[in-house]
């Protein structure tokens, strides 16, 4: 694993190595002395030159391998074209980012495992306990009947946690077509019982998305809104509009608003008694595969909340 900050080199017009810095000799196992007068080819750095400056690059080189951040610039010196390369070593920024995430992952787990395991444990318990008893009660078929179904209702809602992880975890890549959307977001009230879900009408727009994964996000999120509604008797609003390259839908409600919005990603992470926790971040990776984004934000114009995604149009 690398352990190298920044590299930098400067290669001349034929992509041959003029000057490099101690980091970048450390990284490709070599002196300056030994190094000069390569092209990035034979140093093997030509990648770097063809990849995008905003996606990282998984690279392995004498001194260490890892994922690196990549930035060229060019500068001309006594005349000529020359071109800057700089190497920033993401392995332990990257590391560390992931040894948080696993670490929110696992309280959020570990908290909703042990809502379930507790009280399964001690109902087992005073099972144990009452079929202990000499004699047995007289109503020891109720009690035993009574803790057995708090036993299976517990160990349900357990295995509908687990199934919600995976399917959060194996979400299929979108299969896109052409959809017309005021009928989907038509199909998507039209599902919601509880209350009546007010549409704005909006331009006709075509959008090529799967239509099966962005009605799912709509319905969850839908859904949120209405349960926000009806804690203050509110009412839940979709609306859409066109912008120069992507679609806006709006979901609005008059509910409480947005209370800890650093939570709100966090998967598992559930206010609600009967919640999985994976609602809004299914909702959010439905959007990002399809290069879209899902924010979600107080009402300016009042109180509630606003759900806004944004899809390409093609």
């Amino acid at each position: 694993m690398s352990e190298i900050d920044v590299a930098i080199f400067t290669f001349d017009p034929e992509r041959r190595l003029r000057l490099i810095n101690r980091a970048g000799e450390t990284l490709l196992g070599r002196p300056m002395d030994k190094l000069l007068g390569k092209t990035a080819q034979e140093l093997g750095l030509h990648a770097c030159f063809e990849a995008d400056d905003d996606e990282p690059l998984t690279l392995s080189f004498p001194g260490g391998s890892g994922r690196w951040g990549i930035r060229r610039s060019t500068f001309r010196e006594q005349g000529l074209p020359h071109e800057l390369l700089v190497l920033t070593d993401l392995s332990r920024t990257l590391r560390e980012e992931e040894r948080r995430a696993w670490q929110r992952l696992v309280r959020v787990l570990g908290h909703e495992m042990n809502n379930s395991l507790a009280p399964i444990k001690s109902l087992a318990a005073s099972l144990e306990s009452l079929l202990r008893r000499e004699p047995l009660p007289t109503d020891w078929k109720d009690d035993a009947s009574s803790g057995l179904n708090s036993i299976a209702s517990r160990a349900d809602s357990l295995s509908r946690f687990l199934q919600a992880y995976t399917r959060l975890t194996r979400l299929p890549p979108p299969q896109k077509q052409d959809i017309d959307l005021a009928p989907l977001i038509q199909h998507v009230v039209d599902l919601e019982p509880r209350l009546k879900v007010q549409v704005r009408p909006g331009p006709k727009t075509v959008i090529r998305v799967d239509a099966a994964q962005i009605e799912q996000a709509l319905i969850n999120l839908v859904h949120n809104a209405v349960d926000a509604a009806l804690e203050t008797h509110g009412n839940v609003t979709l609306r859409w509009r066109e912008t120069a390259n992507c679609v806006e839908i709006f979901v609005e409600d008059e509910g409480p608003g947005i209370m800890n919005p650093a939570n709100l990603f966090v998967p598992f992470f559930t206010t609600k008694p009967e919640g999985s926790g994976i609602g809004l971040p299914l909702c959010r990776q439905i959007a990002e595969a399809h290069d879209g984004t899902l924010a979600l934000m107080n009402r300016a114009d009042r109180q509630g909340a606003q759900a806004l995604l944004r899809l390409p149009r093609n």
